[in-house]
């Protein structure tokens, strides 16, 4: 069964009113929780690419990309979990798993339900909410994944 419906959340899929980027997050980690992201993309073999500017290199851990100098280059991971869904995760914060996805990509059931997957495994590996916000609407989550019921559910009403 899926976790959310196609008609009951397409309303907050709509790029022209929600933006095309959502912010998603996960609060309260740390360097080893990043890791375990890092970690997790690689176990589950999604496809991926790490990147400082323009230069693609390998992935490496962590606390190496999240020490890098206060003027250095934001990295950023691209990370496709089916071949037509992309997130990015930027290094910006050591205690904030950050990462964008696209909406345009995001239409219909079964790119939902890749979505929904996304964001139950990684909210199942670190054990913690991960929560979608409207693009530059940071603090107000539309959507996430809830440790506790184990899905991903619908914090706001359409």
């Amino acid at each position: 069964m899926a976790d959310l419906l196609w008609d009951d959340v397409s309303c907050f899929f709509d790029p022209d009113s929600m933006g095309s980027l959502p912010d998603v997050r996960v609060p309260d980690v740390s360097v080893e929780g990043w890791q375990t992201v890092l970690d997790l993309v690689v176990e589950k073999g999604w496809k991926h690419e790490y990147a400082e500017g323009e230069t693609v290199l390998p992935l490496p851990r962590a606390e190496v990309v999240l020490s890098r100098p206060v003027d250095a280059e934001c990295p950023n991971l691209r990370v496709w979990p089916s071949a037509d869904v992309l997130a990015i995760f930027r290094f910006l914060d050591d205690e904030v798993v950050d990462f964008d996805v696209e909406l345009r990509e995001l239409q219909g059931q079964e790119r939902l339900d890749v979505l929904c997957g996304f964001l139950r495994g990684i909210g199942r590996r670190l054990g913690k909410p991960v929560l979608m916000d409207g693009e530059g609407a940071y603090g107000h989550p539309i959507l996430g994944f809830d440790v506790e019921t184990d899905r991903v559910a619908l914090l706001m009403e359409p």
